[in-house]
Formats: structure tokens, sequence, C-alpha cells
């Protein structure tokens, strides 16, 4: 009944403007054009390949509930009343669990709508901008879409413009890509190696790189000399450590002698 209305309403509106003054119009097939763009058709597949996913994921808790519900029927003869309230109280959460999920997933604002969003939106944008390029252009008053709400009774062939539609979309992209190329040449022209040095350069590069080399000889060299320096140190305070261990155990057995000898006599 509302579509009847709209459509009335419509034509009036047309008619109107048409006899006040000549109205350029013309209609798309919406379909037709999004069937006939290779990423819409990508966007498409992967859309309907999450959604697969998440019906199998809903069907798989809602046939866990199923389960669920036959065993306590099954078993409610031999169970408590405590447990057959526990295994209910399981059910409810499960059903509360699973159209959260359903929210989440075909929401107003679930998933599907985001996804939907993110892949397809630009797609349908690509249309749309292509659509308000051809009416600037061609001065249409009116572009209905044939696969809308709007029924149309009659479509002349001549006022379709979605094969127009189409190759405005091929040449934007087509624009896009050399766009893309001619940036891609400038970024590899700008990275391109630089011009082969000159014997004076390179000498003068050599010297630098000889410099820096012999700096770091000297730097490990020096390195080295002083942990040789700290080693022998070490080991000549061991040396003296063991001299002077050596002196007090030869003391301490001098005094336990003379204190022996002391006792025998």
């Amino acid at each position: 009944m509302k579509k009847t209305i709209l459509t009335l309403v419509l034509l009036f509106t047309v008619t109107v403007f048409w006899s006040q003054k000549k109205q350029l119009i013309a209609y798309i097939d919406m379909e037709y054009i999004l069937e006939n763009v290779p990423e819409y058709l990508e966007a498409q597949n992967t859309l309907d390949g999450k959604i697969a996913k998440w019906r199998k994921k809903l069907d798989d808790q809602q046939r866990h509930i199923e389960v669920l519900k036959t065993d306590l029927a099954n078993e409610k003869a031999i169970l408590t009343k405590d447990l057959i309230e526990e295994k209910e109280e399981e059910i409810s959460l499960k059903q509360v669990e699973l159209r959260r999920l359903e929210s989440l997933y075909f929401g107003p604002k679930g998933d599907l709508f985001q996804v939907r969003k993110q892949l397809v939106q630009p797609i349908q944008d690509q249309v749309y901008n292509a659509i308000q390029s051809i009416s600037k252009r061609k001065k249409y008053d009116f572009v209905f879409d044939k696969t809308s709400d709007l029924v149309m009774l009659y479509s002349n062939k001549k006022y379709d413009i979605s094969d127009l539609v189409l190759s405005t979309i091929d040449r934007t992209r087509l624009i896009n890509k050399k766009n893309e190329q001619k940036k891609s040449k400038k970024n590899v022209k700008k990275a391109s190696p630089k011009k082969e040095l000159t014997e004076k350069q390179k000498t003068a590069v050599k010297k630098i790189e000889d410099a820096k080399a012999k700096k770091i000889a000297d730097k490990e060299a020096k390195k080295k000399l002083i942990e040789e320096r700290r080693k022998k140190l070490l080991k000549q305070r061991e040396e003296k450590r063991r001299i002077l261990r050596e002196k007090k155990e030869a003391l301490r057995k001098k005094k336990e002698q003379e204190k022996k000898d002391k006792n025998n006599n």
C-alpha cells in the first residue's frame, strides 16, 4: 500500500514538472550494475563467507541447546529438584547467549552492518559518484533506480543509463590506475641509485673509511691492552694472597709445634 502511494505521488510530481517544463529523466538497474563490478562481487563473496560462518556458529549453539533440552526431558524423572533447576538455568543462559550472538552478528549495528559498510559501501559510492557525474553532464532532472521500492510499470530501454554508469566506473578505475602507476614510477625514480663517484671522490671516501677503520682498530687495541693489564694485576694480587696464606699457614704450624714441644717438656 505504501509503495503504491509513493509511486502515485512520485508520478504526480513528475507529471506536474513535465507539464511545466520538459524534464530529462533516466533510470538505472542497480542490481545489473553491481553484478558487473568485479570489486562488488569480490566483496559480496567475502561477506557471504562471513555470514555463513556466523550462521554455522548460531546453528551449532541452537543444536547444543536442543540436546540439553532433550537430555533434561529424558533424565528429569531421576534427577533431584536442585539438579533440574541447575540444568534449566544452564539452558536459559545458553539461550541468552544465543540471542546475544544473533544481535551481535545481525543486529541493527551488528557485525553484518559494519562489514557490509566496510566492503560494499565504497563500491556503492563509486556507482553514486558515476550517476552524479553523468547527471550533471547530461543534465538529467531525475534518475530512478529500477530495483528500488519504486514500482516502474513501464520503462523505455533508451532511458536506461546502467551501461553508461558502468563505463564511467571503468574509466574512473583506469584513470586511477594510471595515476597510481605514475606515482609508482616517480617513487622509483626518487629511489634510483646515485651517480657513479669520480676517482677523486672515491679516494676521499676511501680515506675517510680508512681513518674510521684505524680509529676502531686503535680503540680495540687500547681496550685489549687495558684488559691484559687488568688480568696481569689480578694475577699479581692473587700471587701475593697465595704467599701471604702460605706464610700464615707456616706460622700457625710453627706455633702449634712450639706449644707441643713445651707441653712435652
